[in-house]
């Protein structure tokens, strides 16, 4: 047994940052332990459908984890206001690239990391719950309930915390946070005429509607009112495509609907990412608005630079190391989250004069490359155009 292997980075959370971090960590020498409080079954049975930039496919990639047969590549972007001028279109061949980024269900991806998992002989303690966490000088030591309530203590170097979102209550004072008094409405739907990889991104007063091609279909993430959502959710099939339709002024035509899901939409963000002897990734860190889909993306780039942070690091939860990462991530962290922010508050609105703004923004993106080269750039390999 190596030191690394008496002393391992115990990773908290199986989902898709979980598996990632616990891959890159593996092979960059570290001895980790991964733990999950579900059962297998729910671990895997993850519903989401997730935006992938290609700069995430490049690392997910490396980890030999990218589920080629799963992923629906968006070779368009086409961003667009409703009832106002302005409009602008991203495409991949611009940028030498296959795709600017992929859509794919979450499952599809938590199937190829587990797999990667299996192949590098990891193993996944499911059913085990963290009740408490402990920082010492030299280590972090977790009290674990198995499903029988059997609790153990096990130590590591640190412990990264994958699990849940962010939650801004009186434990966690050190999270900026906000709510949009929005939700997203999530459909599946089957376009009249093939998508042809063209996603969609339509600002309206109320919020952003994104269509993004899946399979042969769209998955399409809606942004309104809490009243909205409770009036939309309460039509049949046949009305509420009606109003998708009117939403895209006739410009995206739908055959039927397959699926409805929502949840609420709030800006939570940890204004540190790192404690004693602990670290957060991914939705743990924080939470996004989904314009834009960003959110995922900046957690695989979370994993990446953590990865190369503690390369080497005979003691990966020392202090020094870990105030090092949390350097390194602040300005895409930050980046991002004021992207995605800003453009929530500038769209998300029906004020005549900022319409006309947004209408001369979209149109300068439309008219000058470098800009609108700038901006695609940042969506895809994050705020500092990495890698």
């Amino acid at each position: 047994m190596t030191a690394a292997d008496s002393n391992p980075v115990l990773i908290i959370g199986a989902g898709p940052i979980g598996l990632a971090v616990a891959l890159r960590l593996n092979a960059r020498g570290h001895a980790v332990r991964i733990f999950d409080a579900r059962q297998p079954d729910q671990a895997q049975n993850d519903a989401r459908v997730l935006a992938l930039s290609h700069g995430s496919r490049q690392l997910l990639e490396a980890l030999d984890a990218w589920p080629v047969a799963a992923a629906t590549p968006i070779e368009r972007i086409h961003i667009s206001q409703r009832g106002a001028f302005g409009r602008t279109e991203l495409r991949h061949a611009e940028y030498g690239l296959p795709a600017l980024g992929y859509v794919m269900r979450a499952t599809a991806l938590v199937a190829a990391l587990s797999q990667s998992v299996t192949r590098q002989g990891l193993q996944i303690e499911f059913g085990t719950r963290v009740d408490s966490l402990t920082a010492a000088p030299d280590e972090v030591t977790l009290a674990l309930r198995d499903a029988a309530g059997e609790v153990r203590s096990v130590s590591g170097s640190v412990a990264v915390r994958c699990e849940g979102r962010v939650n801004a209550d009186s434990t966690n004072a050190k999270v900026m946070s906000h709510d949009y008094q929005q939700h997203a409405l999530l459909l599946r739907v089957t376009p009249v005429m093939p998508h042809g990889n063209l996603a969609r991104e339509r600002f309206t007063p109320d919020g952003p509607i994104a269509l993004l091609p899946l399979g042969s279909n769209y998955a399409v993430v809606w942004t309104v009112s809490p009243a909205q959502l409770t009036a939309l959710q309460a039509l049949s099939d046949e009305a509420l495509l009606a109003r998708l339709h009117a939403a895209f002024g006739g410009n995206a035509r739908f055959a039927n609907l397959r699926e409805r899901n929502s949840y609420p939409l709030v800006m939570n963000l940890r204004r540190t990412t790192v404690g004693a002897r602990t670290v957060w990734l991914g939705n743990a860190a924080q939470t996004l608005h989904p314009v834009a889909g960003q959110g995922f993306n900046l957690g695989l780039r979370d994993v990446w630079e953590l990865a190369e942070t503690v390369r080497g690091c005979p003691d990966p939860g020392a202090p020094d190391v870990l105030s090092r990462y949390a350097r390194g991530r602040r300005a895409d962290r930050w980046g991002t989250a004021g992207f995605t922010d800003g453009l929530v508050r500038l769209f998300s609105n029906d004020n005549v004069l900022l319409g006309h703004a947004r209408g001369a923004g979209l149109l300068a993106l439309d008219m000058l490359p470098p800009l609108r080269h700038f901006v695609a750039k940042r969506m895809i390999f994050g705020a500092r155009a990495w890698p």
